[in-house]
């Protein structure tokens, strides 16, 4: 059915599209690492030229102004789109494209409670016109009564449970613990109100001049205070680094040092691992700003902050949007921190997604979840062009956290880790979020660098496909712009693989044409991975 648009909704939806103001140059440039500020204007990286729209160029200052326009205008576009009397929108987010295109994100409520599942993006012209409207659940939102049936734990609130099939009144209850390897636990757990069965679940912590351990002598941006210096970081939101001291709570103490020169490059100096961590953090800042247009992780120029020295013998590191922060274990050894570059970009990647399509935790959109963050990392990876830590297709090589020299995950085939799925198959959402998530990582290699042998920065690969078929990559650049600009414009919290593919091909499609070889690459590399 086509949603009505009146008049005032035309006029409504013109006034957000102008808020945006964006900044775009023909043809392909190259930012300098750091350089972009809020309010310049920001170009494409080498190796997008050819694209027709930008992703995301908006500053910090705009998105919040056109925020703020949308939210003042929910009411007519929930009327717009066909919403009924008791539901209303929540402005989440506001993109607008170099042709107009704006890109709305919404959360919901039905009779004021939170719909989970509820979330939809609008896509409209630069005058106002609506285009499509994609939705985590089409389901018309309505449930009979919001008075439950039976009693739940205290603490847990009401909703309405949208995330699959006919919506219905329930309670999410957060359980918080440890996990089997020593990770902070805080499952929501979704019972039916009616039943007080479980509906679903998942987990919410997401995981995943210095001397470095992993990088080599780096650059840091840091902030004297009084008579020494602390890793305070002014060119990039104020990114503070901590040290937890082995505990498990808190921020810790920010770290400090006398004369500006940080860490010994080896596990036995507590401050390497907070150079690491900090140098990483500045990369991932930097690579968002120069590649997607973005400032920070959440858009709005803030900074997370990151904790080091995590428990004892922690072997992981994780993200949490709670506290919207990093957080690093020293390794079983204690000397070897997970901070290397790639695991940096691929945590605070993981609050890039909770600010974007925000794809739940379980099943198949898990699995996209973490490819996105090990997709993202890997762009870290490339984009920092270190000597001590060159750019690949292998998750988490220096880390060792296999205690062989392998590598956690590998994208051009993920099955070689033992665990990971390299296509597409029924039961992949089964699968630990982790391993479910080779199938999108696969994608991407192929997308990249395309099918069969070949030799990338000294690292041999081999990347079948499931039908046999030969693809042929169209460059990391190309590949990381399409998945962003899908993720940020097309992707909801119920995102699956099916749905991923139809996301990517409208994103290829916005930046190089519905007839662009780009956009065949996509075809090409879905079915590769068994998803057509």
């Amino acid at each position: 059915m086509t949603p009505h648009m009146n008049t005032r909704r035309a006029a409504a939806l013109a006034a957000v599209a102008a808020m945006v103001v964006v900044g775009v140059q023909s043809g392909a440039a190259t930012a300098a690492p750091g350089n972009a500020r809020d309010g310049a204007s920001v170009t494409r990286t080498s190796g997008t030229s050819g694209a027709r729209t930008a992703i995301d160029p908006n500053t910090a200052s705009e998105r919040t102004a056109a925020i703020k326009s949308a939210q003042s205008d929910a009411s007519s576009t929930a009327d717009a789109i066909g919403l009924g009397s008791q539901e209303k929108l929540i402005v989440r987010d506001v993109i607008k494209d170099a042709d107009g295109t704006v890109h709305t994100r919404y959360e919901r409520t039905y009779a004021g409670l939170p719909v989970l599942g509820g979330d939809l993006v609008t896509h409209t012209t630069g005058s106002g016109k609506l285009k499509s409207v994609t939705k985590a659940n089409t389901a018309r939102i309505t449930v009979s009564s919001t008075t439950p049936k039976t009693k739940t734990a205290a603490g847990a609130r009401k909703v309405i449970w949208a995330g699959s099939g006919k919506p219905v009144l329930a309670f999410e209850t957060v359980r918080t613990g440890v996990q089997k390897d020593g990770t902070p636990s805080r499952r929501h757990v979704i019972t039916d109100a009616a039943t007080g069965r479980t509906l679903h679940s998942y987990e919410a912590i997401e995981t995943g001049v210095g001397n470095s351990q992993y990088s080599g002598k780096v650059t840091l941006s840091t902030t004297a205070s009084g008579s020494g210096f602390e890793l305070t970081d002014g060119d990039r939101g104020g990114h503070k680094t901590y040290d937890l001291n082995q505990g498990e709570s808190g921020t810790g103490a920010l770290v400090t040092d006398d004369d500006d020169t940080w860490g010994d490059g080896t596990g036995g100096d507590r401050q390497t691992a907070a150079v690491d961590a900090h140098y990483g953090a500045a990369m991932t800042w930097d690579f968002y700003k120069s590649a997607l247009g973005r400032s920070g992780i959440a858009g709005d120029g803030k900074a997370a902050y990151s904790r080091v020295h995590y428990g004892n013998a922690y072997v992981n590191a994780f993200w949490d949007d709670s506290c919207f922060c990093m957080t690093y274990g020293d390794g079983a050894d204690n000397k070897s921190a997970l901070t290397s570059l790639d695991v940096a970009g691929h945590e605070m990647s993981h609050g890039l997604t909770a600010a974007t399509a925000n794809l739940d935790y379980a099943g198949e959109s898990g699995g996209l979840n973490e490819a996105t963050s090990d997709i993202l990392g890997t762009s870290v990876e490339f984009f920092a062009d270190s000597s001590s830590d060159v750019g690949d297709y292998l998750i988490g090589e220096k880390i060792d956290i296999n205690g062989d020299g392998t590598p956690l995950r590998y994208m051009d085939k993920p099955s070689k880790d033992g665990g990971s799925a390299d296509y597409w198959s029924a039961g992949v959402g089964d699968l630990d979020v982790h391993y479910s998530s080779g199938v999108a990582n696969h994608f991407f290699y192929l997308l990249s660098e395309g099918s069969g042998p070949k030799t990338i920065n000294g690292v041999d690969y081999d990347s079948p496909t499931a039908d046999g078929s030969t693809v042929t990559g169209i460059g990391r650049d190309k590949a990381v712009q399409i998945w962003y600009k899908a993720l940020s414009a097309y992707m909801t919290s119920s995102t699956d693989y099916a749905a991923a593919r139809t996301a990517t091909e409208k994103a290829a499609t916005d930046l190089y044409g519905a007839d662009s070889p780009e956009l065949a690459a996509v075809d090409a590399a879905w079915s590769g991975v068994n998803v057509k």
